[in-house]
């Protein structure tokens, strides 16, 4: 396993968080898998090829040039097995984060024993998909908290998004 790295997420949406946390894994590793997972037990509010294509196009304006995304529907730990990743990238807000982050990484851990986890600290702790699209719901602006690319996928979703 060599410096390659997978940042799991629904990214539903990618927000200026979830970017924020793609550049400070793109400085360390070589690479960096930003993975949308397919939930099937939630709803996605954006469609999944949608926001891969914002997200690759945000990763092209921010010359994030050893990052990929991947839409993948399976096991995360699986994927970092079959594919030689040696570490997973999460961003933590606080320390429910944290305790939440851990009891994931052990169910990784008994399907690629040899997973490491990094975890960096995010910048903005209030910052998340969940508080986007509940502001954008309400009919706030939301345009500082995401990528342009991912605000043009949510204008085009017929939701308030403020820039107009």
């Amino acid at each position: 396993m060599y410096n390659t790295a997978i940042y799991p997420g629904t990214f539903d949406p990618f927000t200026n968080g979830h970017l924020d946390i793609v550049k400070k894994s793109a400085k360390i590793f070589n690479e960096v898998y930003v993975v949308i997972g397919i939930n099937n037990k939630k709803i996605r509010t954006y469609d999944i090829y949608d926001m891969r294509q914002a997200v690759e196009e945000t990763l092209v304006e921010h010359r994030l040039n050893n990052c990929k995304v991947i839409i993948y529907n399976g096991l995360i730990g699986q994927f970092t097995q079959d594919n030689n990743i040696g570490y997973m990238v999460r961003g933590l807000r606080n320390n429910m984060d944290y305790f939440y982050e851990e009891n994931i990484a052990e169910v990784n851990k008994l399907i690629n024993p040899e997973i490491e986890y990094v975890y960096f600290r995010a910048d903005n702790v209030a910052l998340s998909s969940s508080m986007v699209k509940e502001l954008n719901g309400y009919g706030q602006d939301v345009s500082k908290y995401v990528p342009e690319p991912v605000f043009r996928v949510m204008k085009r979703y017929g939701e308030q998004a403020g820039r107009e």
